[in-house]
């Protein structure tokens, strides 16, 4: 049991004298507090800031695409098939037919018929690539989930009978082409030639006949 403390007659109490030795204990006692205090502080800075671009950042050596910490990449901005050249042309209309003629006109594709022409060589037919690669991407942004349960609707109503209307109409750009399920055609029409304005500018770059070209002189 403590001892107990006698009080003074006016009721106060007198100070409390520790033990030099019980002194230096509390003293560990709160610096070791303050540290944990401190430490705790520091994990929790820790937590709040964002991750490392890299995991071996410390190493100073970038990180990899798909490892963590590594920055996500934004997906490529879809661009019109037209403006594509080369080997990105030809992967992206490789895609586009194997969508087309495994999708598409396997599903939507109804009868060859004088009022719906249809082509099997279709991908020469720019104008129909075109409007085949705009209908495409139509329908991947509105079968994503997150475009909502009346996304395939709208595409159907505003995309994919807008799209074939045009592109097997009687008078589109695949008139020309098969029009019994039986025969095979295929012919590109020609397009309008170029206006007055444009042919102008062209004569005039010409040089005159007798006169050396300047571009490859």
């Amino acid at each position: 049991m403590p001892e107990s403390i006698d009080l003074p007659d006016d009721g106060e109490r007198e100070p409390v004298r520790l033990p030099a030795s019980k002194l230096e204990s509390v003293e560990a006692t709160v610096r070791k507090l303050m540290e944990d205090q401190a430490e705790h502080a520091r994990q929790l800075d820790a937590l709040s800031m964002p991750p490392e671009s890299s995991p071996f950042a410390a190493f100073g050596l970038p990180s990899l695409p798909g490892m963590p910490g590594a920055p996500l990449q934004a997906p490529p901005e879809p661009r019109p098939i037209l403006e594509l050249e080369g080997d990105e042309y030809e992967d992206e209309l490789d895609a586009l037919s194997d969508w087309v003629d495994g999708y598409l006109i396997r599903i939507y594709g109804a009868e060859v018929t004088t009022a719906a022409p249809w082509c099997k060589q279709w991908q020469e037919h720019d104008d129909v690539v075109a409007w085949l690669h705009a209908l495409w991407m139509a329908y991947q942004q509105h079968k994503d989930p997150e475009a909502g349960p009346s996304a395939m609707f709208v595409w159907h109503r505003d995309f994919l009978t807008h799209c074939l209307a045009h592109v097997r109409a009687a008078g589109g750009p695949l008139s020309a082409c098969q029009t019994d399920p039986d025969r095979d055609a295929h012919r590109l029409l020609p397009g309008p030639a170029s206006s007055n304005r444009s042919a102008r500018t062209a004569s005039a770059d010409q040089p005159e006949p007798g006169e050396p070209d300047q571009a490859g002189a």
